[in-house]
């Protein structure tokens, strides 16, 4: 797990220097990681979302999966119904906290190409999602 650098809050800071607990969205659906692709590529149209927390038998969060790495795990040739989550997780291992300032937050995730950084709290439980546009 790589935990992105958490820097304090400057006292008086003003809208350009938000954490990114001002910000984060919402967890949304939490999955565990022993879930198959297409059970987690129903809960995701069920739910009407893009993407999934991925979290271990201990709730702690573990990464995240988006509609479009599932379908194209799913529709590769080597795809079985015996892939699970946590054997898709490999290039997701970055995580934020919801005090990290943006600025620091936003460029992890450019450098990371990540559309979206899970946000934990000290424990590894999923808080919400950030999602940056690109």
């Amino acid at each position: 797990m790589t935990l992105v650098q958490m820097q304090p809050r400057p006292v008086g800071a003003g809208p350009g220097h938000k954490t990114v607990a001002e910000v984060m969205d919402a967890a949304g659906p939490q999955v565990c990681d022993d879930m198959s692709v297409e059970v987690a590529l129903s809960v995701m149209a069920a739910a009407r979302t893009g993407r999934l927390v991925v979290c271990d038998q201990d709730g702690q969060c573990t990464g995240l999966v988006t509609h479009a790495e599932l379908a194209a795990v799913r529709d590769s040739s080597a795809y079985t119904d015996h892939v699970r989550l946590r054997d898709l997780l490999g290039g997701h291992g970055s995580f934020t906290s919801p005090v990290t300032m943006m600025a620091d937050a936003e460029r992890a995730t450019r450098t990371h190409r990540l559309g979206a950084l899970p946000v934990v709290d000290v424990q590894g439980s999923a808080l919400g999602v950030l999602a940056l546009s690109r």
